[in-house]
């Protein structure tokens, strides 16, 4: 019988270490190898062509939702399950848009991880009860709808998402391999799809729709 071969993707050692510790008493499951960051996480499905890919959100640089964006143009037939501490209606919409299969909570138990992770390796999706009401909310249209983020392009999100951290112009030309120029120009975009324009603002923004938190 072949083994669900698993990518976990988290900024915290230790969490990748408990997840690791659960999935280890399944012996239909792998864990090939473990990435701390979402540029990480997006080299290791490359080079390892994980069958389910665990993705955590909140991460520095690439976050989870654009090294999923990444994954997707690399690797079509990537299969990723977020799981994360945050249940808001705005990541669970921008995830699926995405094209994740799964999202869970990392309250869930060892239990609900494994039948994700099987359904999900099988070609289904999995969604954590909590997150299911949220998506189905979303469909009924009880929830708030979404802004201008969702005109943004995957590269202008990047870019705001690092802006909003606070690397700079040309940092952020080194991160992502382009020019300065180039970012320069997402950058304005990005700013004239929202109408903000200051990064003070910016910063605001995206604490606001969760694409950067405090801490």
């Amino acid at each position: 019988m072949s083994r669900i071969r698993v990518l976990i993707v988290d900024d915290h050692a230790m969490v990748r270490q408990g997840v690791a510790a659960m999935l280890a008493f399944h012996d239909d499951v792998e864990v090939v190898g473990e990435a701390g960051d979402g540029a990480e996480a997006v080299e290791k499905t490359v080079a390892l062509s994980p069958d389910v890919a665990l993705m955590d959100i909140a991460m520095p640089g690439l976050g989870g939702l654009e090294a999923t964006l990444r994954i997707r143009r690399q690797c079509p037939g990537a299969r990723i399950i977020v799981l994360s501490q945050y249940r808001d209606r705005e990541y669970v919409e921008r995830f699926l848009k995405a094209g994740v299969s799964g999202y869970i909570l990392k309250t869930a138990g060892r239990e609900e991880l494994i039948t994700a992770i099987r359904a999900v390796a099988a070609g289904g999706s999995f969604l954590s009860p909590e997150i299911a009401t949220t998506v189905i909310e979303g469909y009924m249209g009880l929830g708030p709808a979404l802004d201008g983020y969702d005109r943004l392009t995957d590269r202008e999100k990047e870019v705001l998402k690092l802006l909003a951290e606070g690397a700079s112009v040309k940092e952020i030309a080194v991160q992502l391999g382009i020019s300065a120029k180039t970012v320069g120009a997402h950058q304005a975009s990005v700013h004239e799809k929202l109408d903000i324009h200051t990064r003070a603002d910016l910063v605001k923004y995206a604490i606001k729709i969760g694409i950067i938190k405090l801490e």
